[in-house]
């Protein structure tokens, strides 16, 4: 029974200090975001509320312009004795790449970055996970055996090396073509829609400017694999709108709880993992008349939706 008591009275002690320890490193993260109008400005403060949720305390947030003085920042930042800073979205990315080289910095709200800022950076990219694009598609469609993809690899090479790994844990392969203009993008999508089986091939839509152009590529892909029954999934949630069958966009209050928990190991270890990480916080939205017209039966999924288009 002493025993017992005498542990009971270490928790109890050591309690304020995991809170003290809680608060300072509460204390030492800042986060830097884009001032902007809606809608983004709604979804970075959704970001922000998850990282308070994660961080239990109210976090030191800095809106930046496009013309924002880092000097002023810096010394704001050295002042509050930051240590971890959040960087949202490209103007925060930006200003927080030329602040103090000691502070510990981590990306969200972006696609990528230069493969040489990500040496120095943690980045959680906006791009969803190909392990968890690939298994949702496998539970909607067995029969799906090839993944084609056109990609520029200026912004996706770090992506479909990803993609080949998860794809191939699904028992599907990954038929990748590469295209760095959009006259080679539209020749490719023309020749893949025509030979494609769509028994067993399925085209996937990665967020990427060149290749998946919304004016000029995307009806064209789009009707051609309405024509064709052929089943087209995208990482954009916007494409699901347009016709394809689905797509994982980011849960912002879990993709902020996500970059907290780094922030906070970085102030407690002084150490952190580099390069980019995909986005393994996701919503899912589906186009429930695609799914019809496709023959997939959604009904056993239907609680598992988080946006379903055409909207009711």
């Amino acid at each position: 029974m002493a025993v017992r008591w005498v542990a009971l009275a270490v928790m109890v002690w050591q309690l304020p200090l995991a809170n003290a320890a809680s608060d300072e490193a509460v204390r030492a993260i800042a986060v830097i975001y884009p001032d902007i109008g809606e809608p983004y400005r709604s979804v970075f403060s959704t970001i922000i509320g998850g990282i308070e949720d994660q961080a239990k305390g109210r976090v030191a947030s800095f809106p930046v312009g496009a013309n924002a003085n880092v000097q002023d920042l810096s010394s704001e930042l050295k002042r509050r004795d930051i240590r971890a800073v959040i960087a949202l979205g490209r103007n925060g990315l930006k200003v927080a790449s030329n602040l103090d080289r000691n502070l510990g910095v981590v990306a969200g709200g972006v696609l990528s970055v230069p493969e040489a800022d990500a040496q120095n950076l943690s980045v959680h990219s906006l791009a969803p996970d190909p392990a968890l694009l690939f298994a949702r598609l496998k539970a909607l469609m067995p029969a799906a055996r090839r993944v084609i993809v056109v990609y520029d690899p200026k912004q996706n090479a770090w992506l479909i090396k990803l993609a080949r790994d998860a794809a191939r844990a699904q028992g599907l392969e990954l038929q990748a073509y590469e295209a760095e203009d959009l006259k080679t993008a539209t020749r490719q999508y023309q020749e893949t829609l025509t030979s494609a089986d769509p028994r067993r091939d399925v085209l996937w839509l990665p967020q990427d400017s060149t290749t998946v152009d919304d004016t000029a590529v995307l009806p064209l892909v789009l009707q051609e694999a309405w024509n064709r029954n052929l089943l087209v999934f995208s990482s954009s949630a916007a494409h699901v709108k347009r016709g394809a069958l689905f797509s994982l966009y980011p849960n912002n209050v879990e993709l902020g709880k996500a970059l907290a928990g780094w922030a906070m190991g970085y102030v407690s270890s002084g150490t952190a993992v580099r390069g980019v990480r995909p986005l393994k916080e996701v919503l899912m939205a589906v186009n429930t008349r695609t799914a019809n017209h496709l023959g997939i039966n959604l009904n056993a999924w239907q609680q598992r939706f988080d946006m379903v288009f055409p909207e009711p």
